[in-house]
């Protein structure tokens, strides 16, 4: 019923969301033969969202106890995964249960529990359990959720990148690699679809900052052999993209400037900039002045490439506008923007030509292109 309430205009649609509202509505329309499958979907989706919180704790479980890879090599019981987890086998049969329910698993008619296709394929994804592990420190901001909305004074993800705050010095070594490599884990996915995306013919010298690592420029030389790449962010993360390069053969075609984009003038000399999963990480004031400094280091005609978690222009986002807009939340500082929201942020710093084309696929990332035009 509420798929029909949307389409129905101003006080039609109004009365007929008062009606399904309405407990005793519901009971019938679960009954009458023309609107009990609306509403035994509205249910289920409406279900869904109420125990997804659980379903993300039990995925998290199965990734804490390595569950998937305990598996791989072919299927167990209970009893035997309860001695290498160290859970009592009654207890763990529950996890296993809820693990099959959600199609991570399969449990055989023997109760043998095996990897299925979908725990298979979120062990294929670069980052996917780094990131599935570091959400502890998210389900902690999120467990009072409007007090998140009324602004706490600290919060746990913040405390997991400081980097954001403009931070330089002051990071620990070992804090900077914890960061740079779950940055690194995820680029991967992220770098696929942005070259999917955007084409860089005819670029000579890309820099890419706020690049962590450089796994984006890692893929983008891959694919683009005649390419001179340029990576400029903290001296801190230096490193490991030192040892990126090396290990890929790309030291000699990467110049590393290191710095930080708050403080230090951006390097000249690139005809496209990239900026992956950059802006999101930042308030307003920050992306003007950073969108104001890539245009003045770009040449007439030099291409600006944003690529990162959008939220929806007209219609919300799922990825969007409920994961990233709250992790975003949760950081404390920056916050995702639709495409028309980093379009106009684009327009005001001095670009032109700006497209945004169709995602592969919008829970990764959404790209956006400009131009610095000819003076």
């Amino acid at each position: 019923m509420s798929d029909l309430s949307a389409q129905l205009p101003g006080w039609r649609g109004g009365w007929l969301n008062r009606l399904v509202a309405k407990p005793g509505f519901q009971s019938w329309a679960s009954r009458f033969p023309l609107t009990r499958g609306q509403a035994r979907r509205d249910g289920a989706v409406l279900f869904d969202i109420v125990q997804g919180f659980v379903q993300s704790q039990v995925l998290m479980a199965v990734v804490e106890l390595d569950l998937l890879r305990r598996l791989r090599g072919g299927p167990l019981t209970a009893t035997r995964l309860s001695t290498a987890t160290d859970v009592p086998a009654d207890r763990l049969e529950i996890l296993l249960r809820a693990a099959s329910a959600l199609k991570l698993l399969r449990r055989d008619r023997s109760g043998r529990y095996h990897l299925a296709r979908k725990g298979a394929a979120l062990m294929g994804v670069p980052g996917l359990e780094a990131m599935i592990r570091h959400h502890k420190a998210f389900y902690a901001d999120l467990a009072d959720p409007v007090a998140l909305l009324r602004g706490p004074d600290q919060t746990e993800l913040s405390e997991f990148w400081p980097y954001v705050f403009g931070a330089r010095g002051e990071i620990d070594p070992g804090v900077a690699e914890t960061y740079s490599d779950l940055m690194a884990q995820s680029q991967r996915l992220v770098a696929e679809d942005t070259l999917r995306a955007v084409s860089l013919k005819g670029v000579t010298r890309l820099l890419d900052i706020g690049g962590g690592t450089g796994a984006f420029l890692e893929a983008a030389g891959a694919a683009w052999p005649d390419l001179h790449l340029a990576l400029f962010d903290l001296p801190q993360v230096t490193p490991g993209a030192v040892a990126r390069f090396d290990a890929a053969g790309l030291t000699g075609r990467v110049t590393l400037h290191p710095g930080s984009f708050r403080d230090d003038p951006l390097p000249r000399g690139a005809d496209a900039i990239s900026l992956i999963r950059v802006l999101y990480d930042h308030a307003d004031e920050t992306v003007e002045a950073l969108l104001r400094a890539v245009f003045a280091a770009l040449p007439p005609g030099g291409r600006l490439i944003i690529s990162e978690p959008m939220g929806g222009n007209t219609a919300p986002d799922r990825a969007g506008d409920v994961y990233f807009a709250f992790y975003t939340l949760a950081m404390q500082t920056g916050r995702t923007r639709t495409p028309g929201e980093i379009r106009a942020l684009c327009e005001a710093a001095g670009f032109a030509g700006i497209q945004s084309p169709a995602p592969a696929r919008a829970y990764v990332t959404r790209t956006l292109t400009a131009v610095r035009p000819a003076d």
